[in-house]
């Protein structure tokens, strides 16, 4: 494997560990993330040798989240950073992996809201009231840290991808 596929390799897990930071300690997930996620996917489907037609399926992986994410954020169930996360997740994943995908999510997702929503039934420890990203995090208006649960997600499915089979050669 060359040096170049194994960057190319690597920018997916390190742009998932990164939106999972950020949504916890700050509840953004930026638009510069997903903007180089979906240019990061460009390189790798490139170096990968992603035929014309299978870019095609994975665009429209892409747009189809896309459209559900965004009816989810219309409603309020998760915001927007994490609709574009969701979607620019599903562009690198493909329909082959999307379902796994969308029920890891929703798994893991169900379990962070309870946990945290659990954690917030309790007061916080006095050695923890004075830090910003977890008095926020345990603030009951607050909302779910979502990133974190599409981030674990992307990772699990990850490696049964075929882009990730086709860079590891």
């Amino acid at each position: 494997m060359s040096i170049v596929n194994s960057i190319a390799l690597l920018l997916f897990p390190l742009a998932m560990v990164f939106a999972a930071i950020s949504d916890t300690f700050t509840m953004r997930i930026t638009n510069k993330l997903v903007l180089g996620l979906m240019a990061a996917f460009v390189m790798a489907a490139a170096l990968s040798g992603l035929g014309l037609a299978e870019l095609g399926w994975h665009l429209a992986a892409g747009a189809v989240v896309l459209v559900a994410a965004f009816s989810f954020f219309a409603f309020g169930w998760i915001g927007g950073g994490d609709a574009k996360f969701a979607a620019a997740t599903a562009l690198w994943l493909g329909f082959g992996t999307l379902v796994p995908y969308l029920i890891y999510s929703a798994l893991l997702g169900g379990a962070l809201t309870l946990f945290l929503l659990g954690l917030r039934r309790f007061p916080l420890p006095a050695q923890l009231v004075g830090v910003d990203w977890i008095n926020r995090l345990h603030h009951p208006k607050t909302g779910i840290p979502y990133g974190i649960a599409l981030a674990v997600a992307g990772l699990i499915v990850y490696p049964a991808t075929p882009l990730f089979k086709a860079l590891i050669g």
